[in-house]
């Protein structure tokens, strides 16, 4: 293929690896219904799957969920799916917090001139507050989700549930769940997750940031193989989870300098052999405590930092979508599509709740909490939050 399909000449906007190339897969999740197009982004070689989700209408036509960068590679591949499905008719933009979701959305929507663009309530950007207009997005066809989605164009189609705009001081989140009722499958976009043991295909693609990862010091020759591609990749997930988990240690900057000068490889995309990372040898303990047997959970930032603001509004929301019958969700990033009940949706977010109710066979008593020597990070930088003022401070448990 031809480089240039994979090119994304505005990585500037939001710089993160892989930066101006960008390469798209395409899953069929339902047959002739539901396809995932999975595309990658991180900083420093921590890298995780960022998601777009396309919905057949029984009338004919699409409805998009969350666009990725539109890529020659990426339209083309939708445009496949528009000549045998009909156009582009809807695009959603169902979070007002994640920037990586909200700056495709103006490029992706100009691909596709017919198609109205649905955005989440209470937009806003940082640091001046802008029109959506003067983000990108088309002026004359870009409207606010009602908050009764029976009000929607789509409505006999998709319900959905707006998670109520959390202040976090100098910003907000918010998240919109899309329940397709024809296929029984929910949309999200970053409150819920569920990490694959092996690295995603999208992943793979291009394997160093795997086998960086998967070094131990940064003298070690590490050959590309599944079984270093794995523990990459499971290392890969504890950062982006985390920050810096238990089991990692951080060596001095002197240690962490002479062991660059017997590294390998020195290069600019080796970070000149600079490695500062130590893992413990019992580090995979951390791993399979989020991997669990392919369980839902709320990622560790989100429990921590967001929304622990809300938690009534929160668990107001997951009983809202934990009461739709749906059979698999599909998230924004890592695993997808996910078997899952709505029980075990509404489970995830027991974390809120002072005493979750095991008796009554709601939740699974060994399903919760995550290690909690894992958090310590979060917890440090949740108070320095607090202490300076900058994010009203977390509300009790419900």
């Amino acid at each position: 293929m031809n480089p240039q399909d994979f090119s994304w000449p505005f990585w500037f906007t939001l710089p993160l690896y892989p930066y101006g190339k960008r390469r798209t897969l395409r899953h069929e999740i339902i047959k002739d219904t539901i396809w995932t197009f999975d595309q990658m982004q991180g900083i420093f070689y921590v890298i995780v799957p960022i998601r777009m989700t396309v919905v057949k209408l029984d009338k004919g036509g699409l409805l998009v969920y969350a666009p990725v960068a539109p890529t020659r590679e990426c339209i083309s591949l939708v445009n496949e799916l528009v000549a045998e499905h009909g156009d582009v008719k809807y695009i959603i933009l169902p979070t007002i917090s994640g920037l990586e979701h909200k700056v495709f959305v103006g490029p992706f929507a100009r691909c596709f001139p017919q198609a109205q663009v649905f955005v989440a309530p209470n937009q806003w950007s940082f640091p001046l507050n802008l029109p959506l207009s003067w983000l990108g997005l088309p002026p004359q066809r870009t409207y606010i989700l009602p908050a009764d989605s029976s009000q929607a164009p789509f409505a006999d189609e998709f319900d959905y549930a707006i998670l109520d705009t959390i202040d976090l001081g100098p910003g907000q989140f918010a998240e919109v769940a899309f329940l397709h009722k024809r296929s029984h499958t929910l949309l999200v976009t970053d409150t819920i997750i569920s990490v694959p043991e092996n690295p995603p295909a999208i992943v793979q693609l291009d394997p160093y940031a795997l086998l960086f990862h998967a070094k131990d010091q940064a003298a070690d020759l590490v050959a590309d193989n599944p079984t270093n591609r794995r523990k990459g990749w499971q290392r890969i997930t504890l950062f982006a989870l985390y920050f810096s988990p238990s089991a990692l240690e951080v060596p001095r900057c002197l240690e962490v300098f002479r062991n660059a000068l017997k590294a390998p490889e020195k290069s600019y995309k080796a970070y000149f052999g600079l490695f500062p990372f130590q893992w413990r040898h019992d580090w995979q303990r951390s791993f399979d405590a989020v991997r669990g047997d392919g369980r839902l959970f709320v990622a560790p930032i989100l429990q921590t930092l967001i929304l622990n603001r809300a938690p009534q509004a929160t668990i107001n929301w997951a009983n809202q979508v934990a009461s739709w019958d749906f059979e698999w969700i599909i998230p924004c990033h890592f695993d997808a599509p996910i078997k899952a009940e709505p029980h075990q949706f509404r489970q995830a977010f027991s974390f809120l709740e002072k005493q979750p109710a095991v008796s009554a066979g709601v939740f699974s008593s060994s399903s919760y909490p995550l290690p909690e020597e894992d958090f310590q990070l979060l917890r440090v930088i949740d108070q320095g939050l607090n202490r300076r003022g900058i994010v009203p401070p977390p509300k009790e448990k419900l």
